[in-house]
């Protein structure tokens, strides 16, 4: 990291990383510099101009030029004053004047802008064009209303990964030409640019996240849900975090009343902090799955009371509070019983063979040494469905520090390939499943440094020589006899000319690539992109966790921690696995009459309502998550809530009088009361969310065990969900209910099959037997399908062991 410099902006002394943008200086010392266009870790995109500011006698823009040490910049001339001002005038130009409906009313930057510039009058003109309202899915795009300051392509591009917005032609007249001579040259560049394009979209790219939206500072991109529903400024902002996926992201819950004879809150829509953090859509969309209890059902909690006290196993999974975990522990110590949560079972056993190894409890990597890295690497996740943020990251530090990334999975996601530019910037490798040793080792081989005896013996033994012809371009001097044109004499001369020969060379590779079922130009490709690369992230995810061989995958991920230059990252697989993994000794297998908490057993507690006692949803409750960072994040009530929760449960078998479940937040981690937990960020990007947890030293070896050349045979199935569906909650949530439990396949796999779109497929496992609908996902490539398991009590979960993939027969109906 380099050193501090300092700067001088508007005569205040600032601090600084060398190559910082001005921009971000500014921001980070409360010094306002306008700009519309500019997106916090993404590229600028120069297309406002607004950011003018001078120094050194010229002007520059400071979302675009880097600060230096001693660098004196002005942020107010005559000169710029005059340039923003009539920038403003022509973001005017043609605007329709409906502020009075629109929905950014009362938060648009344009009006904003218009305002500070105090712009009172309008120097331009040109004729306009009709441009229609676009339905986008979960967006609504008017473009009338839209300004091009492209913060949604540049958002698409360098964070999401996904490259679904661009430009195209506007249709428009040209400029009147007396513009080019008589206007301030930065807004007549500005205006041209912005008179000529408009926004597109291509729908087979766009994964439904609505980031976009988040980005867009007029009325543009709206959420086609909220559209003309409420005005912005009568609604309430709830910051709480991401119940969906373990980035527990910052987002707001905006709520009012529902209408004037209902004054029962409700979401009418969650935002977030676009500068800051990005969100996926289930986050976004799927916020209506709040549990409706007008009053408390008595009889109904004496008797999960007593089925509690009688059973001998309490099911749960990782969609819980850490109070609500903590809860749980305290119940499992009072009556005995077992605690079963397979999903953090299996990452707390995975993350202790991990410790094993590296020697500290907890992984060194978060989702911010992921931004800020330049090579990194993904082994045992499928971006798409698995981690959103962690897809953003990967694509954004590719996208924005000239890095390199190397993606492997079995699963073809061609949405990935889009990250860069294959081979240079983005390599990915789809694999057979059970591959991940021969790809840690590999990882270990390119870039371990002063390994273990043991580990540096076996990667020889793999190590083999193997030629190759290649052609190369050689020269030669020839003599030829050549006439004299004056002389007509003929004399030699000596020439040298080049010509390609073949030859044969010898090369060094290893086994391991022929383990992954790659060849040896993968070692190629990664030293081309480890060049000038200093900077190395390990990405690993939940296909390691139910390996057959998880705990070897988990010490190898140790060794790559300790012996090399990557921070690696063991991605929570829900919400709050690593808070559940913490606080509870879990138990592998259940037993007896059995409690679940929004699990299917004997008596179920339920915050979707289909139990024997009513509980509140995530955006109903208080409380901490353990969130991908090892940071403690808070949680609000957006919505209220009348009945009993697991609190009430306590308190009558541990005999206790707790008044609400956050009176349990100072008795966990660090014991810091709920109330006195930060939860923004500052304008300098610094995240004053909850605290970090410290990772604890322990002891430490390096044994681990050769690669275990296990296959699957036949066709193959993978546990994976579809975009934006994560568990029971989202599955009920409006804007989201259009995805299905089906049968995911390519275009690819449907041309070599039997199979169509829309034919009912019997899906035979070694572990059970389910009926499914055929659906091509656009997004998929490749002969490896997947089958969803996001519902409650969908039969499919029946079809997979505690590995992701299994081997399957599939039968038309």
């Amino acid at each position: 990291m380099s050193d501090l410099i300092t700067v001088k902006i508007d005569g205040k002394d600032c601090q600084a990383k060398d190559g910082e943008y001005i921009l971000n200086v500014a921001r980070a010392n409360d010094i306002f510099i306008p700009a519309i266009c500019y997106l916090t870790r993404c590229s600028p995109t120069l297309a406002c101009r607004l950011c003018l500011v001078e120094s050194g006698g010229k002007q520059i823009y400071a979302c675009n030029a880097k600060v230096k040490d001693g660098m004196e910049i002005t942020t107010k001339t005559e000169n710029i004053e005059v340039e923003r001002r009539a920038i403003m005038e022509v973001y005017d130009v043609n605007h329709p004047l409906q502020c009075g409906v629109c929905d950014q009313s009362g938060e648009c930057e344009l009006q904003n802008y218009t305002l500070y510039m105090g712009v009172d009058k309008q120097n331009y003109a040109v004729k306009d064009v009709l441009r229609d309202t676009k339905n986008w899915g979960v967006m609504s795009y008017d473009p009338g209303l839209c300004i091009v300051c492209e913060k949604c392509v540049t958002v698409c591009k360098d964070m999401i990964g996904s490259n679904a917005l661009g430009t195209t032609a506007r249709g428009s007249e040209a400029l009147d030409k007396s513009y080019k001579d008589n206007m301030p040259k930065d807004a007549y560049s500005m205006w041209n640019k912005l008179n000529k394009n408009i926004i597109s979209f291509e729908e087979d790219k766009c994964i439904d996240c609505g980031e976009c939206i988040a980005v867009c500072p007029v009325g543009a991109l709206v959420s086609s849900d909220f559209k003309y529903t409420t005005n912005a400024w009568e609604l309430t902002r709830i910051p709480a975090a991401n119940p969906f996926s373990s980035d527990c992201s910052l987002l707001y819950y905006e709520v009012k009343h529902t209408d004037i004879k209902n004054e029962t809150n409700k979401i009418y829509r969650v935002t977030n902090d676009a500068h800051y953090t990005s969100l996926s859509g289930a986050a976004r969309f799927g916020f209506d799955y709040t549990n409706q209890v007008i009053s408390k059902d008595e009889v109904a909690f004496n008797r999960v009371v007593e089925a509690f006290k009688g059973c001998e196993t309490i099911l749960f999974n990782s969609f819980i509070t850490n109070e609500e975990a903590y809860i749980l522990q305290k119940l499992k110590v009072k009556l005995g019983v077992k605690l079963v949560n397979d999903d953090a079972f299996k990452y707390k056993k995975f993350l202790n063979n991990f410790a094993s190894v590296s020697g500290n409890s907890l992984y060194s990597g978060d989702l911010n040494t992921l931004h800020n890295s330049n090579f990194v690497v993904s082994v045992g996740t499928y971006f798409k469905s698995d981690a959103p943020s962690v897809r953003y990251g990967f694509n954004n530090s590719i996208s924005l520090n000239k890095g390199s990334g190397l993606y492997f999975h079995p699963l073809a996601d061609t949405t990935v390939e889009g990250f860069g530019k294959k081979g240079k910037t983005i390599e990915t490798v789809f694999h057979a499943p059970l591959c991940e040793e021969a790809i840690l080792y590999l990882i270990l081989d390119i870039f371990g440094k002063e390994l273990p005896t043991q580990i540096a013996s076996y990667l020889e033994s793999l190590k083999e020589t193997k030629t190759k012809t290649i052609t190369e371009t050689v020269k030669e001097k020839v003599t030829e006899v050549v006439k004299d044109e004056a002389t007509g004499e003929e004399k030699e001369v000596i020439k040298e000319v080049s010509k390609k020969v073949a030859k044969e060379v010898s090369y060094q590779t290893t086994k391991l690539i022929e383990m992954i079922g790659s060849d040896d130009s993968l070692l190629e490709t990664i030293a081309a992109m480890n060049e000038k690369k200093d900077s190395y992230t390990l990405v690993v995810g939940e296909d390691l966790y139910g390996h057959p061989n998880s705990e070897n995958l988990a010490k190898l991920c140790g060794i790559i921690e300790k012996y090399t230059d990557f921070s690696v990252v063991i991605i929570p697989s829900s919400t709050n696995t690593l808070g559940v993994s913490l606080l509870c000794d879990l138990d592998e297998k259940a037993t007896g009459k059995t409690v679940g908490y929004n699990m299917k057993a004997d008596v179920e507690i339920s915050a979707l309502g289909d139990g024997n006692l009513d509980m509140p949803t995530l955006n109903q409750q208080e409380g901490t998550f353990v969130n991908i960072n090892k940071r403690v994040v808070p949680t609000n009530v957006a919505i209220s809530y009348n009945g009993y929760t697991l609190k009430d449960i306590a308190n009558t078998i541990l005999d206790k009088k707790v008044k609400y479940t956050i009176d349990y937040t100072k008795e966990i981690f660090e014991k810091i009361p709920f109330e006195n937990l930060e939860n923004h960020f500052t304008n300098g990007a610094e995240e004053k969310r909850g605290y970090l947890l410290s990772s604890n030293q322990i002891d430490s070896g390096d044994s681990v065990s050769p690669v275990d050349n296990q296959k699957l045979e036949g066709v193959i199935i993978y546990n994976a969900n579809p975009i934006n569906q994560f568990n029971e909650f989202t599955a009920v949530a409006k804007q989201l209910e259009d995805a299905k439990t089906a049968l995911y396949v390519s275009k690819d796999f449907i041309e070599k099959s039997e199979f169509i779109q829309g034919d009912i497929v019997k899906i035979e496992t070694q572990n059970g037997v389910v009926s499914l609908i055929v659906i091509v996902d656009n997004q998929l490539d490749g002969n490896i399908s997947y089958v969803p398991t996001f519902e409650k009590n969908s039969e499919t979960k029946n079809l997979f062991g505690s590995y992701r993939f299994v081997t399957a027969n599939l039968t038309k109906v």
